[in-house]
């Protein structure tokens, strides 16, 4: 399936839930839910920051339980961030401790994390792409 129709029935499904005003977890693009997708980046999110920040660390990569400033995320002591900093810059992700926090198991743990430079998702998802079309060569299908 090509990304343009995916993203159209993502698009559908998720104009149909807000028309019903009930949209959580277990909203679905017709193929998986937000809870399903949710786990799915994590899992990818820590196997990539472990090989990353692993015994033999292949960018700056940690996790705190803080932010850079001090505070706490979301005000909710049940949450932390993780940060990498790669040549393409800063990408980050929370998640609640209890579900994440041991899956970092090689990502090392810091009291605050570097500065944050203000990205977005769209940001990070840019430096992602750049990062694997630096690292590949910028290979035909990566566009």
């Amino acid at each position: 399936m090509d990304m343009e129709k995916l993203s159209e029935e993502f698009a559908n499904g998720w104009r149909a839930a807000k028309k019903d005003n009930h949209v959580d977890g277990e909203t679905s693009d017709g193929y998986h839910t937000f809870n399903e997708l949710y786990n799915y980046r994590m899992l990818y999110n820590a196997a990539l920051f472990n090989e990353w920040g692993g015994p033999w660390p292949v960018y700056d990569v940690h996790k705190s339980k803080k932010h850079h400033d001090g505070t706490i995320p979301f005000d909710d002591p049940k949450w932390f961030i993780v940060v990498a900093e790669l040549p393409t810059g800063q990408i980050s992700n929370h998640y609640k401790i209890e579900e994440a926090w041991d899956l970092f198991y090689d990502v090392p743990e810091r009291e605050l994390p570097n500065v944050y430079d203000g990205h977005t998702p769209e940001v990070a998802a840019q430096r992602l792409l750049d990062y694997l079309k630096e690292r590949y060569n910028g290979r035909a299908y990566l566009s």
